[in-house]
């Protein structure tokens, strides 16, 4: 039979590769038609309907590109529709969503020194709250606020910093970011589907039936693109949070988080003002830089997510227990402080290491139960860790990490076994 931990570590590999493709391709394309939109110009002699046109080189040739504000007077033969890179990004996040916050809930989801709250609860409110949060949105924005961009843009952004400070009440640092990323990523695409889509198809069918289009359908679908376009960077920011400790495991990750937000409109502003007038306003800079210099400031706050104290008094979970008590087990503490204590502890001692890398702890028998996949994948099966084998282990150790490791993991019933 193959390696479980393998297979299970190579399928979350496959969905986020894929996740991070379609994100590329689909931020890509928005930051391509927003740029196009705005770069538009009044020419004489143009097409009925049409409101401006645009002159583009690239790939060894010349792009000639029209737009019409509400359709043209004929139907297309062939026209393509862009949202599947929306939609396969936010399938394949719910995807590894799924794999690493809920089946390792336990670990990743929940902080019992939160709430006290069952894995099926966590799951069930990660659920619940990527829905309720578009929901809220949807209203928002066709209410009587959608006549008032710069208002709802307000309200979305205290929607945002409300959601922040919730998650951060209830789960673990990483998740409490990444799923602030989820609800957000979940509003972009919601928008595609529920919104920008429907209102072109609207456009298409009156055309295929001879009715003149309600341009109303091309300005609703223009303000959920925008916000869009305003969301992008700050859902990037997120979904990396979950490789720096110091993004994610403070007392203030959901202020820095907020202040991620802003700093995705002022850089956004700069780049949309640019390819609409031919220069941004610089000041956009020295608040972008201001607000990081607030993020690194307040990601210097006393560590609360994974702290040493949380960490020693937290319980050993089902699988923990079975890997603490699995043969092998002594001999494996025996190695594995030695070789990777020296960045992995309560204080590292390895120059230029200040915090345990990812704030994984490697110094007691408890630590080391509670990382076993980690040590496992990392430094038995593969030698990745320690960096350059700077503190020199042995085969015959990684041999012995690995042996350990199948000696509990057969001990493991199969839905124990992901935690």
């Amino acid at each position: 039979m193959y390696d479980f931990a393998i297979m299970w570590d190579w399928l979350a590999f496959a969905v986020r590769w894929l996740h991070v493709i379609t994100a590329m391709a689909w931020i890509g394309a928005s930051f391509y038609f927003i740029a196009l939109d705005l770069g538009l110009k009044k020419v004489p002699n143009m097409p009925v309907g049409a409101y401006g046109e645009e002159w583009q080189v690239h790939g060894g040739g010349f792009y000639h590109i029209q737009k019409y504000l509400v359709a043209p007077e004929n139907m297309p033969d062939h026209l393509i529709w862009h949202k599947w890179q929306s939609y396969t990004t936010w399938l394949s996040g719910a995807a590894l969503l799924m794999i690493v916050y809920w089946v390792g809930g336990e670990l990743y989801l929940i902080d019992a020194s939160k709430a006290d709250l069952a894995l099926w609860q966590g799951i069930l409110i990660s659920a619940a709250s990527l829905s309720i949060g578009w929901l809220v949105y949807d209203y928002l924005c066709k209410s009587g606020l959608g006549e008032k961009p710069t208002l709802l843009m307000l309200l979305l952004f205290v929607l945002l910093v409300a959601m922040g400070w919730g998650y951060n009440e209830i789960f673990t640092g990483r998740a409490t970011m990444l799923h602030l990323g989820a609800f957000t990523a979940t509003i972009m695409t919601a928008n595609v589907f529920f919104i920008i889509m429907p209102n072109q198809r609207i456009v298409v069918k009156d055309l295929q039936e001879g009715r003149t289009p309600d341009a109303k359908y091309g300005r609703i679908a223009k303000l959920r693109s925008t916000h869009n376009n305003y969301l992008t960077l700050p859902v990037i920011f997120l979904m990396l949070s979950n490789h720096y400790p110091l993004a994610f495991a403070t007392e203030y990750n959901w202020i820095i988080a907020a202040l991620v937000f802003l700093m995705g409109v002022t850089i956004r502003h700069y780049f949309n003002t640019m390819h609409a007038t031919g220069a941004g306003p610089n000041w956009t800079w020295l608040a972008t830089a201001l607000l990081f210099v607030c993020v690194m400031w307040l990601s210097t706050a006393p560590l609360m997510q994974d702290s040493v104290e949380d960490s020693e008094a937290r319980a050993l979970t089902r699988s923990e227990q079975v890997f603490a008590s699995a043969a092998g087990f002594e001999d494996v503490t025996d190695i594995v402080p030695g070789r990777c204590s020296m960045c992995h502890s309560r204080e590292p001692f390895y120059d230029g290491i200040h915090r345990a890398p990812k704030n994984i702890l490697l110094e007691t028998p408890a630590d080391i139960a509670r990382a076993a996949r980690m040590i496992y994948l990392q430094a038995g099966v593969s030698d990745a860790m320690p960096p350059a084998n700077v503190s020199f282990m042995e085969e015959e150790e990684r041999k012995t990490i690995r042996r350990w490791y199948k000696a509990a993991e057969n001990d493991l019933p199969f839905g124990v076994a992901m935690e």
